[in-house]
């Protein structure tokens, strides 16, 4: 199985996240985009404290982990994800993104990401400044950009966002680094050819995927 490090950042890669999926069938879901082609499979971890909402914990991604090859990339939408790494990594997380804004430090959570095997991301609110992420860049595998404020799915895409993404591109290329600018919120076949010509790689995809009136395999194709 493929790990997040042996992708280039100048690769499309395709996440679809499971909130737009049909939950009364996610094996299926999960499948057919895994046969699609997308490299990753998002998972957006919620715990109605950091963001507005509740969604799922390391019993559902154990269970998906049963079913799918694809790299599982866990965003933890949480206000203190040290709690939860491990609970997550055991359930099968090959890559885990925390929040800037949440209630730990970068410099304890990095490590235990990385102690736990997991590659490590790091994401940031619409508003939050890039400035606030710039430190970590060598340190981490991932920056998440966010294009919608977290918390629930299927908002519309935030173009506001565009030139955090390509100074942030800028600053990856500067810096030599193979860092993944990925990109999360109203990404469909009308923003994702923005957000990649300013920079983002790696397409997180719910509502454009798993409701795309011609089927997963076409979303996928037109997305990439």
């Amino acid at each position: 199985m493929k790990k997040l490090t042996d992708f280039s950042n100048r690769e499309i890669l395709i996440a679809p996240s499971i909130l737009a999926a049909d939950f009364a069938n996610l094996q299926s879901e999960i499948q057919a985009v895994e046969v699609a082609g997308a490299e990753l499979l998002h998972l957006d971890v919620m715990d109605a404290h950091f963001v507005p909402n509740l969604s799922f914990g390391p019993p559902v991604v154990a269970a998906l982990r049963k079913h799918s090859q694809m790299i599982f990339d866990v965003h933890l939408m949480i206000t203190n994800p040290s709690h939860y790494i491990m609970p997550f990594q055991k359930a099968g997380a090959d890559h885990i993104t925390f929040h800037i804004e949440c209630d730990e430090s970068p410099e304890v959570l990095i490590p235990q990401i990385r102690a736990a095997g997991c590659t490590v991301g790091i994401s940031l609110k619409p508003k939050t400044p890039l400035e606030k992420v710039l430190p970590y860049l060598a340190q981490v595998d991932l920056v998440l950009v966010m294009s919608v404020e977290p918390g629930f799915g299927g908002q519309s895409f935030m173009s506001g966002v565009m030139p955090k993404v390509k100074a942030l591109r800028e600053a990856v290329t500067a810096q030599g680094l193979n860092t993944q600018i990925q990109i999360d919120g109203g990404i469909d076949i009308k923003t994702a050819p923005i957000a990649k010509a300013n920079g983002a790689n790696n397409l997180v995809a719910g509502t454009a995927v798993f409701r795309y009136p011609e089927g997963i395999s076409a979303a996928i194709a037109a997305l990439r």
